[in-house]
């Protein structure tokens, strides 16, 4: 024991007079390892704490309080009470000896075992003892920390010091000046309002003394370590002035000064915290500053130059009405929100009848933002308004005039929507017959802007409850169906499918017994029925059909209308192939365009998946497999032109990627039986001949029917991976098959795509890697022999199956890469593999995408790219002058699909291959090229200013370009260089101005205007004024 007390002497003189701060991590080790207790230490510094210089005294309670920070848990209740003790009375000791007894006092107030009453023992002696604002920026942190330290922990003793509390605080946080303190305090402050202290008499001078940070005005030093925003004191602040009602006959005085300010930010705050305010208040305290707080609300929104304030005023608007929308009416009473709004009314509703002044919207603004606060004042200021403005529209005769009363009359609609409960009648019950009068009178105008705003006020009015009746309903779709077929007009067109669109959604069954059968009636009417009627306003049928077609898209999102449009959209189909009606091929595409838009946003339930699976899926395939077995007779159906196709695949691989797990392994399978088995049971149109063989001996067999493998395609390669694919392994042969032998391009594409697809998907296990390994040998013999006609299939194959492996991360796609890499140098193909490094980069629309369900791991490209760049130079500088080219497009359609970030840090380690690249003949290397440099020379690395010289010719050489997409990116890279260093830049200015003075000729505007942008900072470089 004496040498332990021994030890712990030697460490205290070391401390004390050795002045060696290192010393307290020891005494506390020694303390936590039990070497000696606290009281032996307390013991040992004796001398030190009696002593007669208030220096040393201060390092004894130093060594002290630091030993307690780290000890502070291991302290018994007694031990505390004597360190307590004995640290409020250091409290009355000379002031170098506050700091370190503060931050002692700060860890006793982390013990658990703090005695009861000690806590208003400490701060007592604290507010007694210590003028907290005259202490260093740490002890008064250490002051701040003891109060939040204890009001967690021992609340009910600081709330038994009353209104003490509170007084003390206020006088420790009176004229605290630092953001981190300032952020302690306000949350001591906040926690004594939402706690429910009692704030007694000093409610007003906790307010003054918070209230004098109001508005927060803080820039943070550049590269400050703390982090602390100007922002984060605002949100600090404003919950302490907005925290209690006891505040509002303070604050609301204060916001309506701060108000009247010139600063644009201390209006900002002072409107933000009005609103948040005032929704904590009750409309007894805003009651006797509403005259003010009006006055205030209504010129900022009248006379505001900044669109932030006049939307935080109006959110305080709607902030306030609602607050005195909570309250209580009684026949004593006041009704202050009644009166309130006459206030807002009485300025602004006689601006509502001066539709060509600026203050209509400004009135139009407030009062929607009143209207919106809930329904007491929506029907208020309904009443009021609507009657007025509907007999404005009807007393108008300018149509500016009309439109803009509608777009009022919408503002007010729109405004009420979000606050009414689906089970209340609308507030604009009232006035249903008026507003329907005027909104289909102006349906009925022959103004075009008229149209469009009365399209949006009748979708705003249908989604108002219960507002329309089914006649109401009836009507409107009575207009929009005229204005579909009869208006050219683009914007009307546009409206009334949006309009339709909105509709449908809420009253399905009138679009299906009026639209649609109409609709029908159009697309199935023949051009010449249409010249008679109206050939004076050169009507078109085809522009009309597209309309109708669209319209059919936009109301098809409800089950029970999806089942009647796509029947009419099977007919268009099937008519255009039968040709009993006259359709174009791009009438085709539209009708296959609005198939996939359905499929895309219809709900997702079990009705919708039988009504693709048992009817559109089925009808589709047999319409392009009976114009596909005609294709050959010369019988010239559109149906089986490439554009047709390839706009009907994505309808059927959408509709398959929503389908639930049972019925796509259904379509899955029959899908399979079809293409290899030739089972057309399922199709609804079973005229066809016996034993179709879809898949095999695709060299005797005509494109028509080899291309239908784009189908197949669609079918089974969007299904999710857990959906199982029957026969897979003959199927995948089958398609090795057609990959390799068939000679029509969309045929053999597909083919490959469907392959790579599946093998995508299949899990990885050893018939993956031997079916993988076994269709390599196949291409790989096919590419080696130069001699092969179908080398331009293998390659195809082999381009997408290493896209299905890279997504995956499969092992054998390094192998695959080398193969791309070493036929850069061939003859025939290098050209095309250098763009297939495009398709490995890039997303594909219709198979190996998320939406297709593949198999896809995050950040493959940059795995890609990392892996092979330096193959890909290795190969550039092997290869012959006559290949290069093909490297460099390679290198450029792998670098433009990278992320912007990792262009920027990777692509200074390849700079002399993209300078290389920009001498390349070909512009679409030149144009990619471009477009990867422009990004690094923001930031540009040493390696690329390096590199001056090079790059600065190059990029003047292109600016001649014959591509003016070429011209236009090589302008704005040499607009990057005017950024660089000036010193660097500078000796190239007269040569650069030199050579811009051609593109400010240019014949081309936006050339020309790049030029002149370019020029201009060139110009300034090195010039008085300039950079």
């Amino acid at each position: 024991m004496a040498a332990d007390s021994a030890s712990a002497l030697s460490l205290v003189e070391e401390f004390v007079s050795g002045l060696q701060d290192s010393k307290a991590k020891d005494v506390a080790k020694g303390v936590k390892d039990g070497e000696f207790t606290i009281l032996q230490l307390v013991e040992a510094l004796g001398p030190s704490l009696t002593s007669s210089q208030p220096h040393t005294r201060a390092r004894g309670v130093q060594l002290l309080s630091e030993v307690l920070l780290d000890c502070y848990g291991g302290l018994t209740e007694r031990e505390v009470e004597v360190l307590i003790a004995f640290y409020e009375n250091r409290l009355k000791d000379h002031y170098v000896v506050t700091p370190p007894v503060l931050k002692g006092l700060r860890a006793l107030t982390k013990c658990k075992t703090l005695p009861p009453g000690s806590a208003v023992s400490m701060l007592k002696s604290l507010f007694q003892d210590v003028h907290v604002q005259s202490l260093m920026l740490t002890e008064r942190a250490y002051v701040y920390n003891m109060l939040i330290n204890l009001m967690e922990t021992r609340e009910a003793e600081l709330k038994g010091l009353g209104a003490d509390f509170v007084f003390g605080f206020v006088q420790s946080m009176d004229g605290e000046r630092d953001p981190r303190n300032l952020l302690l305090a306000f949350q001591i402050a906040k926690n004594i309002i939402q706690r429910g202290y009692n704030l007694g008499k000093f409610a007003e001078e906790l307010f003054e003394v918070t209230s004098c940070y109001f508005p927060i005005d803080f820039t943070p030093p550049p590269n400050d370590p703390h982090g602390i925003t100007k922002e984060e004191l605002t949100k600090a602040l404003r919950a302490v002035l907005t925290g209690t009602p006891k505040f509002a006959e303070f604050l609301l005085p204060l916001l309506i000064e701060k108000l009247d300010s010139d600063v644009q930010s201390a209006k900002l705050d002072s409107l933000q915290t009005l609103t948040a305010c005032a929704s904590q208040y009750e409309h007894k305290d805003l009651a006797e500053f509403l005259e003010g707080l009006w006055s205030s609300l209504r010129r900022e929104v009248f006379q505001t130059s900044s669109e932030k304030i006049e939307s935080a005023g109006l959110a305080a608007l709607t902030a306030i009405t609602s607050c005195l929308s909570r309250s209580v009416l009684s026949s004593e009473s006041e009704d202050v929100l009644s009166n309130f709004l006459i206030l807002i009314l009485k300025d602004c509703k006689h601006h509502l009848s001066e539709p060509d002044l600026k203050l209509v919207w400004p009135s139009v603004k407030l009062l929607q933002a009143a209207c919106s606060a809930s329904n007491r004042a929506g029907y208020i200021i309904t009443a009021a308004v609507l009657p007025a403005l509907i007999d404005q529209y009807n007393s108008r005769t300018q149509c500016s005039h009309r439109r803009t009363l509608l777009e009022v009359v919408q503002r007010f609609i729109q405004s009420v929507k979000t606050s009414q409960a689906s089970e209340d009648e609308s507030v604009f019950s009232p006035f249903r017959a008026s507003l329907c009068s005027v909104v289909f009178a102006a349906l009925s105008e022959t103004n075009s802007s008229l149209q469009v705003t009365a399209a949006s006020v009748l979708t705003s009015l249908a989604q108002q409850n219960g507002l329309l009746l089914d006649s109401d309903i009836e009507l409107a779709v009575d207009h929009l169906t005229r204005l579909l077929l009869t208006e050219e007009a683009g914007g009307v067109s546009v409206s009334v499918v949006e309009c339709a669109g909105a509709l449908a959604k809420l009253h399905p069954d009138v679009f299906i017994s009026k639209l649609i059968p109409r609709i029908k009636q159009e697309m199935f009417s023949e051009p010449m029925d249409q010249d008679n009627r109206n050939s004076s306003e050169g009507y078109s049928h085809h522009a009309v059909r597209q309309r109708c077609l669209s319209a059919l898209a936009a109301v098809s999102t409800q089950p029970n209308v999806v089942q009647e449009s796509t029947l009419v959209l099977l007919d268009v189909v099937s008519s255009a192939h039968t040709g009993s009606f006259s359709f174009s091929v791009d009438e085709v595409v539209l009708v296959c365009c609005s198939l996939q838009r359905i499929a895309e946003q219809v709900e997702d339930t079990e009705e919708t998946g039988r009504c693709f699976h048992e009817v559109v899926i089925p009808r589709l395939l047999s319409l392009f497999l009976q114009a596909g077995l005609q294709g050959s007779s010369g019988v010239g159906s559109p149906l089986v032109e490439e554009v047709v196709l390839s706009a009907v695949v994505p309808v059927i691989s959408t509709s398959c990627s929503r389908l639930q797990p049972l019925l796509a392994a259904q379509t899955a399978s029959r899908a399979v039986s079809l293409f290899l088995d030739g089972d057309v049971s399922f199709l609804p149109d079973n005229s066809f001949p016996s034993h179709i063989q879809l898949l095999k001996n695709m060299q005797e067999k005509p494109w028509s029917q080899s291309q239908l493998t784009c189908l197949l395609m669609s079918c089974v390669c969007s299904l999710p991976r857990t959906v199982e694919v029957p026969h897979v392994e003959q199927l995948l042969s089958q398609l090795e098959e057609m990959s390799c032998t068939c000679s029509h391009p969309l045929s053999y594409t597909s083919a490959a795509k469907c392959f790579a697809s599946l093998v995508n998907k299949r899990p990885h296990d050893e018939s993956l890697d031997t079916l993988i390994q076994g269709t390599v040998k196949r291409v790989y013999s096919e590419l080696d022999n130069t001699s092969s006609s179908v080398r331009p299939q293998a390659f195809t194959l082999l381009i997408w199956v290493a896209k299905a492996l890279l997504l995956r991360y499969h092992p054998l796609f390094t192998a695959l890469t080398d193969k791309l890499f070493s036929l850069l140098d061939d003859a025939d193909l290098g050209l095309m593999v250098a763009d297939g490094f495009s398709l490995l980069m890039s997303d594909s629309p219709d198979v190996l995408n998320r939406s297709c369900h593949a198999d896809i791991r995050i950040m493959y490209r940059q795995r890609f790219f990392s892996e092979n760049s330096a193959k890909l130079v290795q190969g550039f500088n092997a290869a012959p002058q006559e290949k290069k080219p093909n490297y460099l497009k390679a290198l450029s359609n792998i670098v433009n699909k990278l992320p912007k970030q990792v262009q920027v840090t990777e692509l200074p380690a390849l700079l002399s291959l993209l300078l290389e690249a920009l001498t390349c003949p070909d512009q679409s290397i030149q144009l990619s090229t471009l477009s990867c440099l422009e990004p690094v020379l923001i930031n540009p690395p040493p390696v690329l200013i390096q590199q001056l010289e090079a790059l600065v010719s190059r990029l003047l050489a292109l600016i001649s370009s014959p591509a003016m997409s070429v011209r236009i990116a090589s302008l704005q890279c040499v607009h990057a260089l005017s950024h660089f260093p000036a010193h660097e830049v500078l000796p190239f200015r007269t040569r650069v101005l030199r050579a811009l003075a051609k593109p400010l000729d240019d014949k081309k505007r936006l050339v020309r205007s790049e030029a002149v942008k370019t020029r201009g900072e060139w110009f300034l470089l090195g010039s008085p004024g300039g950079r």
